[in-house]
């Protein structure tokens, strides 16, 4: 059986650019693209720390998720670009509220110079359905 590729779009995380997919379904695999610490409902990046817009980043990826029949609970792999090491723990502050039941994702985090939006955080992930 041929593998296909279906959109998956939700209004309970921010539009995406027209040049990628918020996520996509592939068999039975979704694959999110990386989410910010964006409100769905403005487009603007939330205010606060690192933590709140980590939080912000998993919330806009569960929405991405459920859309497309999946959840956290069935992350198999994270990857997070921070812009500073310093915020690491903050953020696992909030990345450990959203991720706390069940076997624990595997995970990168990478230092980058720079993020989209001027962001100090970018999350992606990848579930099963």
């Amino acid at each position: 059986m041929a593998l296909t590729k279906k959109q998956v779009k939700t209004l309970r995380a921010p539009s995406p650019p027209a040049f990628l997919s918020q996520g996509l379904v592939v068999g039975d695999m979704v694959y999110v693209s990386g989410s910010l610490g964006m409100d769905p409902i403005t487009g603007n990046l939330v205010d606060g720390t690192v933590k709140d817009r980590t939080a912000q980043a998993l919330q806009n990826m569960a929405a991405i998720l459920e859309e497309a029949g999946s959840s956290l609970e069935k992350v198999i792999k994270v990857t997070i670009f921070i812009t500073d090491m310093k915020d690491y723990a903050a953020m696992n502050e909030a990345y450990l509220k959203a991720f706390n039941k069940g076997i624990m994702p595997t995970r990168t985090c990478i230092a980058v110079h720079q993020l989209p939006k001027g962001t100090d955080v970018e999350i992606e992930a990848s579930a099963y359905i």
